[in-house]
């Protein structure tokens, strides 16, 4: 994790710095058509109008936006009526949707101070944090609210030039990441920042300014009183964006991993092998691979991953009582499901296939007879046959990397090779000896 002081402060108040667009490097061309739209007919019916945030920054970085948010002094309602293809969204923040196709420009109305005395607008908890807040206000206190330097910058469509409140400029020529504000109160408003503050980090390769990082450890703990719907959609930023493992690293360094993760964290903690430690990297360096390869990944493979060792303790207890295999793995999938929902909300798409692919770990190694051949046709087949792999990586089990050996081959071969791999097996691949029924209780013996 890099640190890094700074010998300039933010400024406590703003401090506009107009930036001509002679000298920045944004071009109308890399930005959205459909966001242009938005701008330019909330410039022309007499807004402002600013492109804001994280798109601003990524332009000036040379990169290409994920999205374009706009800013504008237009409230929510007036926006609807500017565009017919708008809804309004959001009861903490009231956003304006404009709906181009499956093309959403999210457009935001300028934020101001919280008035302490109106609770339908602006409302916060006993330990700071926001639970409301529809307060509109100039462009300089909108400016106040964001919450990194870097994403503080606007891009003003009247004259094409930068405004600059806080130093983003000189912070993103230094690769540096700055709160805006007292970092205590930030946090306390929205401990989500924290989280943020790590993924933003590793994803633009930036340093954490010291006084930015200094307040994470001891404040990391109110990340648990964020809902957990909201936590599932801040860890697959975390997790499936590329930069996973090092964003893994980074949340255990300052102490986020635990609120959001418990069970795992307390696997990790008592991990005598080093088993857990090296599924969980297998499987985030995977992930990462993936999606920069631009290949599909899927937050059901993740989570099955991630549980994986809760599931196998809670399972083993439940056989160590007497429960068939089966039912203990459904019913220990069910319950490590049940207590990480408790931080982080798993929607059933993505349970589903996981429970699928925990309990197909158990099948893997019955491949007598027709089993093999009804295994590979299983929809799951791929994903259960991938998270073998994982598994056998990095628990270096011989009985495993065998087993994962002889399902690649499997994999590999044709449909001959394949009748000739099941064949060979004999009698050791797992197959179930017949039994005699058992017979009824008072029932007459068969006839000699």
């Amino acid at each position: 994790m890099r640190l890094i002081g700074s010998d300039k402060p933010v400024p406590a108040e703003p401090q506009l710095e107009v930036v001509p667009r002679s000298a920045h490097g944004i071009s109308r061309n890399d930005i959205s058509e459909n966001a242009l739209k938005v701008l330019y007919r909330l410039h022309k019916a007499g807004y402002e109008a600013y492109l804001v945030g994280g798109g601003v920054r990524d332009l000036l970085l040379r990169q290409q936006p994920k999205d374009f948010d706009i800013a504008t002094n237009a409230t929510p309602e007036q926006i609807r009526k500017l565009f017919r293809n708008c809804r309004l969204v959001g009861r903490r923040f009231r956003l304006a949707h404009i709906l181009f196709g499956r093309d959403i420009i999210e457009v935001a109305t300028l934020r101001g101070h919280h008035d302490a005395g109106n609770a339908k607008i602006a409302k916060q908890d006993d330990a700071g944090r926001l639970l409301r807040d529809n307060v509109y206000g100039s462009i300089d206190e909108d400016a106040e609210r964001r919450d990194f330097t870097v994403n503080g910058l606007y891009y003003d469509i009247s004259d094409y030039s930068v405004r600059d409140y806080f130093g983003g400029m000189d912070d993103i020529k230094a690769k540096r990441l700055r709160l805006i504000g007292d970092p205590q109160t930030r946090y306390r408003e929205d401990p989500v920042r924290m989280i943020r503050a790590v993924r933003f980090a590793t994803k633009l390769g930036f340093s954490i300014d010291k006084a930015t990082a200094a307040p994470i450890h001891k404040m990391a703990p109110m990340m648990a009183d964020i809902p957990a719907a909201r936590l599932f959609e801040e860890s697959l930023k975390l997790l499936m964006s590329g930069k996973g493992q090092e964003n893994f690293h980074m949340l255990r360094e300052f102490g986020l991993w635990e609120p959001m993760f418990p069970l795992q964290e307390s696997l990790l903690k008592r991990d005598e092998d080093g088993k857990v430690m090296r599924l969980m990297e297998a499987m985030l360096a995977n992930t990462d691979d993936r999606v920069n390869a631009d290949k599909p990944v899927t937050p059901a493979f993740l989570y099955a991953a991630l549980l994986w060792y809760v599931v196998e303790d809670l399972a083993n207890a439940k056989l160590k009582k007497g429960m068939a295999p089966y039912d203990a793995i459904t019913a220990a999938a069910g319950e490590a499901i049940s207590k990480q929902c408790k931080t982080i909300s798993l929607p059933r798409r993505f349970t589903t296939p996981a429970q699928e692919i925990w309990q197909l770990q158990g099948r893997l190694d019955k491949r007598s007879g027709a089993r093999a051949f009804k295994m590979f046709e299983h929809p799951r087949f791929r994903a259960a046959y991938d998270f073998l792999l994982l598994r056998a990586e990095a628990e270096q089990d011989e009985e495993l990397l065998e087993l994962a050996r002889w399902w690649t081959t499997f994999n590999d071969a044709d449909d001959h090779s394949r009748r000739m791999m099941v064949r060979s097996l004999g009698n050791d691949g797992n197959r179930r000896r017949r039994r005699r029924p058992r017979r009824k209780p008072n029932a007459k013996p068969a006839q000699q």
